[in-house]
C-alpha cells in the first residue's frame, strides 16, 4: 500500500481524518463561511464588482416623457403622405416646449427627443424629403409614407415604470447595472463588504523579495506577494503580516496580532506539513476548530482549514475568522487559493453562487494522470473555431512541467484541468472538465500565432507602486457625455457605464 493510500484510509484519532476529498473540503469551507459581511453604503463607481445589499426602485418612469425612437418628424398619423410645414424642432431639453402639433403640421425630432404635444407618430428622416424652394424660416418637408399612431415613439415608462424594482438585493454590480443605477438617479448604493485578509509567510529559509544576493539555504518569499496580489484583485483589503520564523513564540505573537486586527480571513503559507518545525497547525488548532489538514488532491495535499473565534477590538462578543494554512510550494499555494479561498471570499462578499465557472475543453496534448490523487493541471484554454472535432469550442494547452514548486506552470494559466486519479494516459483531443480561474483574455496567442487582442496603441500611461509593493500601470481615459438632453438635466447621464468598463 502506498503512503498516499495509507493517508486516505487512516485517521490519527486526534482531530479530522488524515485526508479528505476536494468535494468534502469545499463543502466544509462553504458551510463555515456561510455568512455575508455587513453592508456598507458607497459611491456608485466604488460599487463596481460588489454585491447589492438592497432592492432598488425607480423613482421616475423612463422615459419620463414620450420620446422619439429615431431622427425624423413628429406628425399626426392620420394626415398621411404629403407636404407639411415644420413648425418647431425638438432636439432636447425645452426645445419645442409650448408648441402643439395640429393636423397639417409637423416637428423635427431627434432620437430620444421629447414628442411635442399633439403628435402621435414619428416618420424617420429616410422616409421624407425636404421641399426645395422653401425659405429658411418656413421649412417644409414631404412625408413619403403612411404611418400609424404610436410608431417610433416610446411612451412614458416604456423602459422602466415608476416604482418598479430594477435591481434586487444579491445581484452583482457590473457596468450595465451601474449604468442602470445612474439612469434612475442612484449615486450612493448599499453593497456587501469584501473581507479583510491577512497574509503571513512562515519559514527560516525565507527572505524578502528585495534581497539582492541569496545565501545558502535561502529563498525569496514569493507566496506572500502572490497571495496579496490575488486578494487585492478580488477587491479585498489586505494586511501584510510579513515573514515569521519557525519559532513558536514569535509565531504566536504574530497570530495574536492578526486575530485582534479585525480580519475576516487569515492566509498562511508553509508550516503545515509533517516536519518538526511546522508549527502553524498546532497553534491554530489551539485557538479554534481544525476542520481538516490534508486533502486528496495534486497539487496541494497539505492544506489546513480552521475556524477561529476571536475577540474584536471592543471586546464585545466574538468574531469568526477563517484560517487557511496553505502549502509552502508556490503552485500548491495558489491552486489551493483558487479552489478554496476564492469561494469563501465570494460567500462573505454576498455572492449567491461562489463557484468558479466550469467548461469543457479538448486537450491539445496527451496528459498522464496520477494513480492516487485527482490532479488540477495548470493550463491555458482558448476558444477556437475548430476544437479538433470540426466544431467550435474550447481547447486546453498544458503549461508544461507540473511540479508543485515550479511557479512557471501558473504563468499564463487561466484554467485548471480536472483530471481523475486513474493513472492512465488521456489522449489529445479528449474533452475534460476545466475550472476557469482567470479572465480568458489571458490566452493571448491563438493557434495560428495571431494575438487575440490588438496591441496597445500610442497613449499616455504611468506606472505606480501600491502600498503592497505591487506595480500598476495606469492609463488616463477621459469620458464625456455629449447630449443636450443630459446637459439640460432632462435625461440620464450614463458615463458610469463606460467608467466601470475601464
Amino acid at each position: 500500500m502506498s503512503q498516499d493510500e495509507e493517508h486516505i484510509l487512516t485517521d490519527d484519532g486526534n482531530g479530522p481524518p488524515a485526508m479528505i476529498s476536494v468535494e468534502e473540503a469545499l463543502e466544509i469551507v462553504l458551510k463555515v463561511a456561510q455568512r455575508r459581511l455587513p453592508p456598507v453604503t458607497v459611491a456608485l463607481l466604488d460599487a463596481s464588482g460588489k454585491v447589492l445589499a438592497e432592492d432598488i426602485r425607480a423613482s421616475d418612469p423612463l422615459p419620463p416623457y414620450p420620446a422619439s425612437i429615431k431622427d425624423g418628424y413628429a406628425v399626426v398619423a392620420s394626415d398621411g403622405p404629403g407636404e407639411y410645414p415644420v413648425i418647431t424642432e425638438s432636439r432636447a431639453g425645452n426645445d419645442g416646449l409650448g408648441v402643439t402639433i395640429t393636423p397639417g403640421t409637423v416637428a423635427y425630432v431627434t432620437t430620444g427627443g421629447p414628442i411635442p404635444d399633439g403628435a402621435d407618430a414619428v416618420v424617420q428622416v429616410e422616409d421624407t424629403e425636404e421641399v426645395e424652394g422653401a425659405s429658411s424660416d418656413s421649412k417644409r418637408i414631404r412625408i413619403l409614407v403612411q404611418t400609424s399612431k404610436g410608431v417610433d415613439i416610446r411612451p412614458v415608462g416604456h423602459d422602466i415604470e415608476k416604482d418598479a424594482i430594477i435591481l434586487r438585493s444579491g445581484e452583482r454590480l457590473g457596468p450595465s447595472e451601474i449604468g442602470l443605477l445612474a439612469t434612475v438617479g442612484v449615486t450612493m448604493v448599499k453593497v456587501y463588504c469584501t473581507p479583510t485578509i491577512a497574509v503571513l509567510s512562515t519559514g527560516d529559509e525565507l527572505v524578502e523579495p528585495t534581497t539582492g544576493s541569496l545565501g545558502r539555504g535561502r529563498i525569496r518569499d514569493s507566496n506572500r506577494t502572490m497571495l496579496l496580489a490575488a486578494a487585492v484583485q478580488l477587491q479585498c483589503k489586505v494586511l501584510d503580516l510579513g515573514i515569521a520564523r519557525d519559532e513558536e513564540e514569535e509565531l504566536e505573537k504574530v497570530l495574536d496580532k492578526a486575530f485582534s486586527s479585525g480580519i475576516h480571513i487569515l492566509l498562511t503559507s508553509g508550516g503545515v506539513s509533517m516536519g518538526d518545525r511546522d508549527l502553524v497547525k498546532p497553534l491554530l488548532n489551539k485557538r479554534g476548530t481544525l476542520h481538516f489538514n490534508k486533502i486528496c488532491m495534486k497539487p496541494g495535499k497539505p492544506l489546513m482549514f480552521a475556524e477561529i473565534n476571536s475577540k474584536p477590538a471592543d471586546n464585545v462578543g466574538t468574531e469568526k475568522i477563517l484560517a487557511f494554512g496553505l502549502p509552502g510550494n508556490p503552485v500548491s499555494c495558489l491552486v489551493c487559493f483558487h479552489l478554496f479561498v476564492v469561494p469563501a471570499i465570494r460567500l462573505l462578499a454576498g455572492w449567491a453562487n461562489p463557484h468558479h465557472l466550469r467548461v469543457q475543453a479538448r486537450l491539445q496534448q496527451p496528459i498522464k494522470t496520477d494513480p492516487i490523487r485527482p490532479e488540477f493541471h495548470r493550463a491555458t484554454i482558448r476558444w477556437n473555431t475548430n476544437d479538433g472535432s470540426g466544431n467550435p469550442g474550447f481547447v486546453a494547452e498544458s503549461t508544461g512541467h507540473q511540479i508543485s514548486s515550479r511557479l512557471l506552470s501558473m504563468k499564463s494559466a487561466n484554467a485548471l484541468l480536472e483530471l481523475p486519479a486513474t493513472g492512465n494516459l488521456i489522449p489529445a483531443g479528449i474533452s475534460v472538465w476545466v475550472i476557469v480561474i482567470s479572465d480568458l483574455s489571458s490566452a493571448v496567442v491563438a493557434e495560428n500565432g495571431v494575438s487575440d487582442s490588438p496591441p496597445l496603441q500610442h497613449g499616455k500611461s504611468s506606472t505606480k507602486t501600491t502600498s503592497d509593493g505591487l506595480e500598476q500601470t495606469e492609463f488616463r481615459v477621459a469620458v464625456l457625455t455629449v447630449s443636450d438632453t443630459v446637459a439640460s438635466g432632462v435625461g440620464p447621464d450614463r458615463r458610469y457605464d463606460a467608467s466601470c468598463c475601464i
